[in-house]
């Protein structure tokens, strides 16, 4: 039974997540095009009233104008709209799924092919605290990049290229701190930290000091304005790469690779420049440039996951000069993996074998053959080692 109500609160707290990015994300996105799809108003009654862009749309069988003010108008509604709930709750309900399926299992965040040897030795205590800071201090790095380079908004383009540096930095240092998995989620984790934060700490502060300045019938700060635009700019060129961030759990041909820090920039780069492409093209400028630079980046990125250092062991052993038979291998199955890849897994925290895999059955086994040998050559599996899986066990599935 606990292990059921775990799997349900799994499901949950995972819809839950997916709904409220998926709802902030469409509404971040919605928001962009429209801001960059307005056009000067027609009309001179509009424009004598402040009236910035306007944006003539249909949707659904209906027609919809929308208008931007440069400054405040005549009057404010009291059922003004804001944007942030949606925010928090990403982030929330993702913080939640880490503490209850990393934190609280700190080992799966450790032993990574890559990681420094400090890293690898870390207890469990030091393993959170090192994660905790290292979503936190991404946050903080970000920000005085952001107030430092471009405290005006007049040096965005500077800052982009530092942003972009720091995410290499980030990517670098998750795949040489973490485990494979954890290094991806958490570099998806630190830009969907600065995401949420730029709408807590900057954009939404600004939205409330203009309305209340609107209100008493003052000017507002444009700077509020302009710096709420810039983070909300930043969020929109995080997205892509956090969704692919976010699922990459999925694909260990990603995070179980030696190089996985390469390939983890170039597709973040590759989901921020295809992004450039729909933000230019609702502003009226099709530049396919973007796309094909994007194409290129992630072509380079499987080029660079097919360069692998499969014929040789993790001792450096030729393959060619091992032999290993199926009995052995199910001798390593039935020692590291079956407690939970089994029909009726003996890990109380799984009520099925995960992700449908059952390596109590050689056929299984047989048809998972290159999968098994990423997740086990490549120090992913077992998680955490929990099973004390020894270097020359790996090299029994490595010849296989």
């Amino acid at each position: 039974m606990q292990a059921y109500l775990l799997e349900i609160a799994n499901l949950l707290m995972r819809w839950l997540h997916v709904i409220a990015a998926v709802a902030w994300i469409g509404e971040s996105i919605y928001f962009v095009m429209l801001d960059n799809g307005l056009r000067k108003p027609k009309a001179e009654e509009d424009r004598e009233k402040g009236v910035f862009g306007e944006m003539w749309a249909v949707h659904g069988g209906g027609f919809y104008h929308n208008q931007k003010y440069a400054t405040a108008p005549a009057k404010l509604p009291e059922d003004l709209h804001w944007s942030f709930w949606k925010a928090y709750t990403t982030w929330l309900t993702g913080f939640g799924m880490f503490i209850l399926f990393y934190m609280t299992k700190p080992s799966s965040m450790t032993g990574g092919q890559q990681s420094w040897e400090w890293a690898a030795a870390m207890n469990g205590w030091q393993t959170n605290a090192v994660a905790v800071l290292f979503l936190l201090g991404g946050w903080v790095v970000y920000n005085e990049l952001c107030k430092r380079i471009s405290p005006n908004m007049t040096r965005d383009g500077i800052l982009s290229a530092a942003v972009a540096v720091m995410m290499i930095v980030v990517s670098y240092l998750s795949t040489h701190i973490f485990s494979g998995k954890a290094a991806f989620l958490l570099t998806g984790a630190v830009m969907g930290t600065a995401m949420s934060a730029n709408v807590f700490f900057w954009i939404i502060p600004g939205q409330r000091r203009m309305v209340k300045a609107m209100k008493a019938g003052e000017a507002p700060n444009p700077l509020d304005g302009k710096r709420g635009k810039q983070r909300s700019v930043h969020n929109t060129y995080f997205t892509l790469p956090v969704l692919l961030l976010m699922v990459s759990n999925h694909f260990s041909v990603l995070y179980a690779h030696e190089l996985s820090w390469i390939l983890m920039a170039l597709l973040i780069f590759a989901g921020a420049v295809i992004r450039q492409y729909f933000v230019l093209m609702h502003a009226g400028s099709k530049q396919p440039a973007y796309l094909a630079a994007g194409a290129v980046l992630i072509l380079v990125a499987i080029g660079v996951g097919s360069i692998s250092s499969d014929t040789q062991t993790g001792e450096g052993t030729p393959i060619a000069e091992m032999d290993v038979s199926g009995k052995d291998v199910m001798l390593q199955m039935g020692k590291h993996c079956v407690q939970c890849h089994a029909q009726d897994p003996s890990n109380q925290a799984y009520s099925a074998p995960p992700a449908g895999y059952a390596f109590d059955n050689w056929e299984t086994v047989l048809e998972q053959k290159a999968k098994i040998k990423r997740q086990v050559d490549g120090g992913i599996m077992p998680l955490g080692n929990m099973t004390d899986m020894t270097q020359a066990e790996r090299d029994v599935i490595a010849a296989w």
